[in-house]
């Protein structure tokens, strides 16, 4: 049975988002539309200052989190940028359910799920049907994260070391298995 909803954890710093990018670059390279969103961390003379967001498909960036953002919901020593999640990551979830193949999140973790918009997008996404390649937070214990990770046609794949260079082949194999099973090419 191939899976639909493909989920990526593990343990922070092991190489998420990096899996997720390779797979993304797989699936474009037989012939798939993927969107969607992607955070990654943001450093300035070898810190973490916070985590950009960005959409797969077009030129536009913002951050999710700094360390020097004024307001919003606070985890650890990022604000949360509602504002550019909202503008960025969730118009690019909507229009991936709409006009791609694949939809790719990074991440439905803490920082994405303050916002109901966000939350919204992401069960759209579900419910299109679409494959879904999503990070999701390694020991967040969110009711949205809890329907990824039951549904029956979900896996969810945990990121190591020893395992991190082989899974994108084996989730973009899963992800194209699953589209020429509905007769996408």
């Amino acid at each position: 049975m191939t899976r639909r909803l493909l989920l990526i954890t593990g343990y922070p710093g092991v190489g998420k988002t990096t899996v997720l990018l390779r797979t993304v670059e797989l699936l474009k390279a037989q012939g798939f539309k993927v969107g969607g969103m992607i955070s990654r961390e943001a450093r300035y003379r070898g810190q973490r200052v916070g985590f950009e967001i960005l959409d797969l498909n077009g030129d536009k960036r913002g951050w999710l989190a700094h360390i020097d953002q004024q307001s919003g919901s606070k985890i650890g020593r990022y604000r949360v940028n509602i504002e550019d999640l909202e503008e960025i990551g969730v118009s690019a979830i909507l229009k991936a359910t709409k006009s791609s193949d694949v939809i790719a999140i990074d991440e439905v973790g803490p920082m994405e799920l303050f916002s109901f918009a966000f939350r919204e997008a992401v069960l759209k996404a579900v419910e299109s049907q679409n494959p879904i390649i999503a990070v999701i937070h390694w020991k967040a214990g969110d009711k949205l994260i809890n329907t990824m990770k039951t549904s029956k046609d979900s896996y969810t794949y945990v990121v190591t070391v020893e395992n991190r260079h082989a899974l994108p082949t084996v989730i973009a194999e899963e992800a194209a298995s699953f589209l020429r099973s509905r007769g996408n090419t």
